[in-house]
């Protein structure tokens, strides 16, 4: 009666486990050479295109991050390094590296408006090279950055992961490649200035110190966008843009079309003052103040009357794109309130598409998916997620406490913790996505001590959210920030 048991226990002693699977090795980050002739003087450089682990605390790999770096042969002492990322959440760093920093952009109209494909990869003649090495970060659910495996991918895919595997990312590169003692600065579009913001308070504390952070397009503080039942501040910090888009557009009557800047001007003012107080009063509002505030914002925006009067003084960004040139058949971008589209149903309340990213996403998907084979010689068969596709729904971790999410707090303490650290900060005029008084506001109530507001640049640039495919501001930008990068 014994022997079954004797033998099961032979077999179990005897028989070989099934051998583990094995782990897929990461494939070394490719190195290529390149040379590139910039204002008659000739650049040779290397390209470093990889992915790079992320692990948790006992050492697993949570995540692998794609990354492209440019970096100087033979370059002098005390070479600077820029880190680069965009923003979404959910973006890849393409734009930044194929519109403004890298060797190589895409080619658009001069206006930024969508060119005639087949599309065309041209020299840079603003490239970053000649004053700094850069590495062009993919978060985790962009580009070729993934989690190992699908359940991590939440641990990424939020406020606080993603600004602490952007950092072990900084901390990792750093180490591998023997920069921690370069002049250090950060570049982010958009959520990348949110996460920028996050990063340099969360590395300060980890013995990273950045020279400088440039914010382009920039958002610290979610509650001056998120238009939603009381909370009435983006309808006051969107009016200037409003102002500005409509004076492009020639909808603005009397002496306010004749100059933007005054225009502006004029928005900021009733903006800041009158216009909070009417919000504020809400049905308390008497028949003439009413009144008084839908004739002014008929004059600072070219809405209706009759439009302002039944959406209760509340302009809302759809419903602005679509209205402002209705009357034309046609509706203006987000990114960029210069760029305009036309639509089968003029009728419907709200725009079909944004005709201004639509004039940029095929462009920099096509040319970044072959340039990255051609020029870099990575290969990969996943799909390069330029723009959402890759992340979950994000945690803005703000839970059931009525906040909004906000990383100025953060770069003020960096500031405190750093006081050498500068910050240079870009807008555009038309962009819907991230408006330039937004911007204003945060860093005024962002209680940053007097002492640190003369290291703190901002520059106005007359195009949209990425200014820089306007090729006047191109140029412009990247002075400032060769300037920025050199005052050290």
């Amino acid at each position: 009666m014994r022997l079954p048991i004797l033998l099961f226990a032979a077999a179990s002693v005897f028989a070989q486990a099934p051998a583990a699977a094995p782990k897929p090795v990461e494939p070394a980050p490719i190195v290529r050479k390149h040379s590139i002739t910039l204002n008659g003087k000739t650049y040779a450089y290397s390209t470093t295109a990889g992915r790079l682990p992320i692990t948790n605390d006992q050492g697993d790999v949570e995540a692998q991050m794609f990354f492209v770096a440019y970096t100087l042969d033979n370059p002098g002492p005390r070479r600077p390094l820029m880190f680069s990322f965009n923003g979404g959440p959910g973006s890849a760093s393409v734009w930044l590296h194929m519109g403004l920093l890298g060797p190589k952009i895409v080619k658009m109209q001069d206006d930024g408006s969508y060119p005639p494909p087949p599309f065309e990869l041209v020299d840079n003649p603003q490239s970053f090279l000649p004053f700094t090495d850069v590495v062009f970060i993919d978060p985790v659910g962009t580009g070729y950055s993934r989690a190992t495996k699908a359940e991590l991918g939440k641990k990424f895919f939020g406020v606080q992961g993603d600004i602490a595997s952007v950092g072990e990312f900084i901390r990792l590169w750093l180490s591998r490649y023997q920069r921690w003692n370069s002049p250090l600065f950060m570049i982010g579009e958009s959520y990348g200035t949110f996460r920028a913001a996050g990063v340099a308070g969360y590395l300060v504390d980890r013995g990273v110190a950045f020279n400088g952070i440039c914010l382009i397009s920039s958002i610290l503080n979610f509650q001056t966008a998120r238009f939603a039942p009381g909370n009435d501040l983006p309808y006051s910090l969107f009016l200037p843009t409003y102002t500005a888009i409509a004076w492009y557009h020639k909808k603005l009557e009397g002496g306010l079309q004749a100059d933007l800047r005054e225009a502006v001007k004029e928005a900021q003012q009733y903006a800041g003052g009158e216009y909070v107080v009417a919000l504020a009063k809400g049905d308390r509002l008497t028949a003439e103040e009413r009144g008084k505030a839908v004739d002014k914002l008929h004059r600072l925006t070219g809405l209706s009357k009759r439009y302002l009067e039944e959406h209760d003084l509340r302009i809302e960004i759809n419903h602005f794109t679509k209205e402002l040139l209705r009357d034309r058949g046609m509706t203006v971008g987000r990114l960029d309130g210069r760029i305009i589209g036309v639509e089968g149903l003029n009728g419907d309340p709200l725009p079909e598409f944004d005709p201004s990213m639509t004039a940029i996403r095929a462009p920099y998907t096509a040319l970044f998916n072959e340039y990255a084979r051609r020029e870099l010689g990575y290969e990969s068969d996943l799909e390069y997620y330029i723009l959402g596709g890759g992340i979950g729904p994000w945690d803005f971790g703000q839970g059931g406490n009525n906040r909004y999410a906000e990383t100025a707090g953060a770069l003020r303490q960096a500031f405190a913790k750093n006081p050498f650290m500068r910050v240079y900060v870009g807008s555009g005029y038309y962009d819907l996505a991230t408006p330039f008084f937004a911007t204003e506001y945060t860093f005024s109530h962002m209680g940053l001590p007097s002492k640190y507001k003369p290291q703190v640049t901002t520059k106005m640039f007359p195009a949209g959210h990425m200014f820089y495919v306007y090729k006047p501001a191109l140029a412009e930008l990247a002075k400032d920030i060769e300037e920025f990068v050199g005052k050290r």
